[in-house]
């Protein structure tokens, strides 16, 4: 047990975001190598490519996706299958009497044309493959020439239009962009609530009720000249509860207080039953939710004794009764009646037109 509470809440907030720091920065440590080694940007601002022969060049230097014009395509008579269906067709062109394949989508090349004499086209450089290996072993047959000898004569790079997924790169760089966001932001509040324990979302919580800073500073001072009633992580002063579990903290004056209830979870693993924790459930006034998870029962109902006692107003235990007239105080229920009598007046009133 506890046996010093002089600024215990303060230490246990910065404790708490503490140990949130480590999930936004090894989010980040991650999302950085995937900036660095996924071609996100590449994708999207493809390098524009000169003349085909420069596909070595780019590929060596990791410009796979590029954009480039092409003259005097004909269509090889060879298709790439994936998954059962046409991938692409398969284009051959000359360029300083050297032999270059490019793979185009079917929209592309409407499906098969003998023949394209100039065509702008985006893709993706790709490294001999075994498809590719497949092709030049056909066109060697068809041509009646040996498979060294078309080798000789044909690029070892393809372009390939079907490999350049332009709405991928879109939708990578929007899920990459909002989460690299979403955890630097994550980090900042978190090292703000640390040097700052008093704008962390426990103490904003007390703005509901008065003054947050002041309300603040009378819990932390009621708590250490020691509480009325001590759990492990639970705690009840003269005008507050507080909670400091590892699971978050919490602040809420007794007399806010509206509803509380407890409620247990069976812990176990396939039929195996290892253990039955219990959650204190708070319900404050302003809308205020708070749960106090993985307690002992005894603790629990010492701490729903003491509330019970201290304000008489309170309701205690869960019952549909009791979740009615919660619901009805804090206004969710009427906010919804009176939506549901706003839709059913319009409706009468176009019925009436």
């Amino acid at each position: 047990m506890q046996d010093n509470y002089e600024h215990y809440i303060t230490r246990s907030i910065k404790s708490l975001y503490r140990r949130r720091l480590l999930a936004p920065v090894i989010y980040l440590i991650f999302i950085t190598f995937l900036w660095i080694f996924l071609p996100v940007f590449s994708i999207l601002f493809p390098v524009s490519m000169e003349d085909i022969s420069s596909m070595q060049k780019l590929y060596g230097k990791k410009e796979y996706y590029v954009t480039t014009e092409l003259e005097n395509l004909n269509f090889t008579g060879y298709t790439k299958k994936r998954y059962g269906r046409t991938a692409g067709y398969f284009y051959y062109c000359k360029y300083k009497d050297r032999g270059y394949i490019v793979l185009l989508n079917p929209s592309t090349c409407e499906q098969g044309l003998p023949e394209i004499k100039r065509l702008a086209v985006r893709g993706k450089i790709l490294r001999k493959d075994k498809n590719y290996d497949a092709l030049l072993d056909n066109l060697s047959s068809d041509l009646d020439w040996t498979k060294a000898g078309i080798v000789s004569k044909v690029d070892s790079f393809y372009l390939s239009e079907p490999d350049f997924r332009y709405v991928f790169g879109i939708i990578l760089l929007v899920f990459m962009g909002g989460s690299t966001l979403f955890a630097l932001i994550a980090l900042a509040l978190n090292i703000l609530f640390i040097t700052l324990p008093d704008m962390s979302p426990p103490c904003q919580i007390l703005g509901n009720f008065g003054k947050r800073k002041e309300l603040f500073a009378q819990a932390e001072e009621e708590l250490a000249t020691l509480p009325q009633l001590a759990t492990e992580d639970m705690f009840i002063t003269e005008h507050f509860f507080i909670e400091t579990s590892r699971y978050g903290v919490a602040i809420v004056p007794i007399q806010e207080i509206i509803w509380i209830y407890k409620h247990s979870t069976l812990h176990k693993l396939f039929w195996y039953h290892f253990s039955i924790s219990y959650t204190l459930n708070i319900t404050a006034n302003k809308h205020v939710y708070i749960h106090c998870p993985k307690n002992i029962k005894s603790d629990i109902d010492g701490i729903i004794d003491y509330l019970a006692e201290a304000n008489h107003s309170i309701l205690v235990g869960f019952s549909e009764e009791n979740r009615k007239k919660i619901q009805s105080q804090q206004g969710d229920f009427l906010q919804m009646e009176k939506l549901m009598q706003v839709f059913e007046l319009i409706k009468n009133r176009r019925k009436k037109k």
